[in-house]
């Protein structure tokens, strides 16, 4: 099922609305569509690559929303709609997940784990309703969001647009090593950032 949904969002890229392709993939990946944005991004990057910043800004705005979504399907509506998309990826056992944030470092290692979702296998949609479930700082949520899939979506979208498709198979290789280590830095020092403003202003 998920090897028909690759094509079928790949053949999008070519259409003539794909801009609205890419927003609504963008939006729907983060909270429960297994294809990344990331199929639509590089095709119509090698297509367009004078609108390489247009690609990468829609992808990241939209992909924040759908985040937000998760977020409040954690939020208000776990129970009934969280548990059954967790099903759909294979996973049946979330009662360890508070205990998780809750834990001492608890936050910061939350905010990193969700860095890594951003960019690795691990599904980015399970992290964004987690989030929401265990009532995740929200301003610390969309910073991250935007940070990560921002750093992934510009990354592509800049390297195809201004070396072409010889950078396809140096993303695919590199993109994730580069760009979990740059988020993660840029996510710390926000936190940290953060932090000394809420005690400065306190």
């Amino acid at each position: 099922m998920f090897k028909e949904l690759y094509y079928k969002s790949l053949k999008l890229a070519g259409h003539k609305s794909s801009k609205f392709f890419l927003g609504l993939i963008s939006f729907i990946e983060s909270f429960i569509f297994p294809i990344p944005p990331d199929v639509l991004i590089i095709p119509m990057t090698i297509a367009k690559r004078n609108e390489w910043l247009k690609i990468a800004l829609i992808a990241t705005v939209f992909s924040v929303l759908g985040a937000c979504l998760g977020y409040l399907i954690g939020y208000f509506l776990f129970n009934e709609i969280g548990v059954k998309i967790f099903e759909l990826y294979g996973v049946d056992n979330t009662s360890f997940l508070k205990d998780k944030v809750s834990s001492e470092g608890g936050i910061l290692a939350w905010i990193t784990l969700l860095a890594i979702a951003g960019f690795t296998p691990v599904p980015f949609k399970l992290l964004t309703i987690t989030s929401g479930f265990v009532h995740f700082n929200l301003v610390y949520f969309i910073v991250v969001s935007f940070v990560t899939r921002g750093s992934r979506f510009f990354i592509i979208a800049f390297l195809i647009g201004n070396f072409g498709p010889a950078m396809k198979k140096l993303i695919e290789k590199k993109l994730v090593t580069v760009s979990i280590i740059v988020s993660i830095i840029l996510i710390i020092f926000a936190f940290f950032v953060y932090n000394f403003l809420i005690n400065f202003t306190s």
